[in-house]
């Protein structure tokens, strides 16, 4: 059921979308050569408890899952995109790092990810991010009260297909509010004007993700980790939006 936010809901929401963001950005400074993916899961759990936060990774455990997911943060380097378990792994120089954070403040959940190059960046990973970013934005800015998902989905694709790069659409953006995923979806490729109506109040997480040379993903062994299907790289980037009568409000901005 999607359930639409009153203004001072959103309001209300506003705590969770500033502790994720500061939380990421303190990880994204974390992140350096030789720093093992481990010490950013333990950072930002020290984060949450001293937030008097909730993880809603760490007992997350839907059908597509292995097992609980067991860890308060997703870290996925290089050929791995989405849900990233993190492990003992030392970041690399030229490594490219995408973590995906959501947390409970009050009740009320807020999802957000980046993508940073760790040390000496290659040109294709920074065009990677670029364009991520770029779609990430101009999915926020077709969020528009009266407009349909169909337009959000639209818009990303556009900037993903004029760079050249393939689209998976099993996973993509979702519903927030009381609980980390909800109606509805928002995949990252769509026709629009077609979809469930932007209606003020609907509070959404778009996050637009995009691997070099493939659409294609395989399971890790650990049961969690998305890697693409031919080793090339990936970049995700997310933000939780609120879509107001005055255009959308982006309630995790860094």
């Amino acid at each position: 059921m999607i359930e639409l936010k009153t203004p001072e809901e959103i309001e209300r929401m506003r705590p969770a979308g500033r502790f994720v963001a500061d939380t990421l950005s303190a990880l994204a400074d974390a992140a350096d050569v030789g720093v093992n993916l481990l010490d950013l899961d333990r950072l930002a759990h020290d984060r949450i408890r001293a937030a008097g936060a909730e993880s809603c990774y760490i007992d997350y455990h839907p059908s597509f899952g292995a097992m609980p997911f067991g860890k308060v943060l997703c870290t996925s380097v290089n050929d791995a995109v989405l849900h990233g378990l993190p492990r003992d792994y030392r970041l690399r120089d030229g490594d490219l790092l995408s973590v995906d954070f959501a947390a409970s403040v009050d009740g009320w959940v807020s999802d957000s990810a980046l993508s940073v190059i760790v040390g000496t960046p290659r040109d294709e990973d920074v065009q990677l991010i670029d364009v991520t970013t770029r779609a990430l934005d101009a999915g926020i800015a077709a969020a528009q009260t009266g407009g349909k998902i169909g337009d959000i989905s639209a818009a990303i694709a556009e900037i993903a297909h004029a760079a050249g790069y393939s689209i998976n659409t099993d996973f993509g953006g979702h519903g927030v509010g009381r609980t980390m995923h909800g109606e509805p979806h928002v995949p990252n490729d769509g026709r629009a004007g077609r979809g469930y109506p932007l209606r003020a109040g609907l509070v959404i997480a778009i996050e637009p993700w995009f691997l070099l040379t493939t659409d294609k993903l395989v399971t890790d062994a650990d049961g969690w980790t998305l890697r693409s299907a031919d080793g090339s790289r990936g970049a995700h980037m997310e933000h939780t939006i609120a879509i107001t009568d005055d255009g959308p409000v982006v309630l995790t901005k860094r």
